[in-house]
């Protein structure tokens, strides 16, 4: 179980990535992840299933969100439609395109195709390394991979810009930057790493379904949430790694939700409503930290006589 925590951690992290690139340093909040990571997970269940090479199936369902990234991106740019809207909009589309690309289907079932890592499992098998474990390892070294990439786009000078753009747009515009450009980079790139996460979640689960971006969005910040709350940095690479450790902990504490609740009656079918109470805890934790450093900043300075926090209390004038 423990491994199977770490596995999905790892898979759900790449989306957490993406996620992280839109909110945090973009400052863009963007709902295509609904739609662009069951894009993902279509896109590569109807691929395997007509026998298309796995890789090449991998690689289609990246450019798919790349693709649903810089939709999003034309409907904000060109037609002055807030953010969170032209995600909406983008998601709503998607949710129809994915049915067309699962041939119609709600639900497409992977029965006896060739996986990403079915033949790495195989390899590793053979040295001896039990089935569980060479899956972690292979979704290890994976997640790593998409980690040192996305460290060195945002250590390059048009990923610098893009973080500039979310800090401050007005800079890069007096630079002479096209912020329309970037944004059409930031939000592929974006959910190009969310469409690559649901098609690796489509392999590991055995099958791509059209609800399967249901509450994706908001996982996914909770993660990101968990990830900062571990420590502090501005180094990118440690910033994505606390964002793969958020995702991994998230799992973690959705699983002991799960076992919890169960265990005090809850049903299979409360599943997501646990998981939505699990996430408003997520949430909360940043408010609480800030209540509870503020009470302990009060009950160190102590009121002065007119109840004022911060003022020094003395007989003498």
């Amino acid at each position: 179980m423990i491994e199977s925590i770490f596995v999905e951690g790892l898979i759900y992290g790449i989306m957490v990535l993406g996620v992280f690139i839109t909110f945090r340093i973009m400052d863009f909040p963007d709902l295509t992840v609904e739609g662009s990571f069951p894009f993902g997970a279509a896109i590569m269940a109807a691929l395997l299933t007509l026998q298309v090479n796995p890789w090449l199936a991998l690689l289609a369902a990246f450019a798919g969100g790349v693709l649903s990234g810089c939709i999003t991106a034309a409907i904000h740019n060109y037609l002055k439609v807030p953010n969170l809207l032209a995600g909406i909009i983008t998601s709503t589309m998607l949710y129809s395109i994915n049915l067309r690309t699962m041939f119609d289907r709600a639900n497409l079932q992977l029965l006896k195709t060739d996986t990403v890592f079915g033949q790495t499992l195989n390899l590793l098998s053979g040295f001896g390394i039990p089935h569980e474990w060479s899956m972690l390892i292979f979704f290890l070294l994976f997640a790593i991979v998409i980690k040192i990439l996305v460290d060195l786009f945002f250590r390059t000078d048009l990923g610098l810009t893009i973080g500039a753009m979310g800090n401050n747009p007005q800079v890069v515009i007096s630079a002479g930057v096209d912020p329309k450009m970037l944004k059409f980079i930031g939000l592929g790139f974006s959910n190009g790493l969310v469409a690559l996460s649901g098609a690796m979640a489509c392999q590991y689960i055995g099958f791509a379904d059209s609800s399967l971006g249901l509450g994706i969005l908001v996982s996914g910040l909770a993660s990101v949430l968990l990830g900062e709350f571990l420590y502090k940095s501005t180094h990118i690479g440690l910033i994505t790694l606390q964002i793969l450790l958020g995702s991994i902990l998230f799992r973690a504490i959705m699983y002991g939700a799960r076992v919890f609740g169960f265990d005090i009656g809850f049903k299979p079918s409360d599943n997501r409503l646990l998981t939505g109470l699990m996430i408003i805890i997520v949430l909360a934790i940043p408010f609480l930290q800030k209540w509870y450093r503020n009470n302990k900043a009060s009950a160190v300075t102590g009121p002065d006589n007119q109840g004022k926090p911060g003022s020094k209390v003395g007989n003498n004038a």
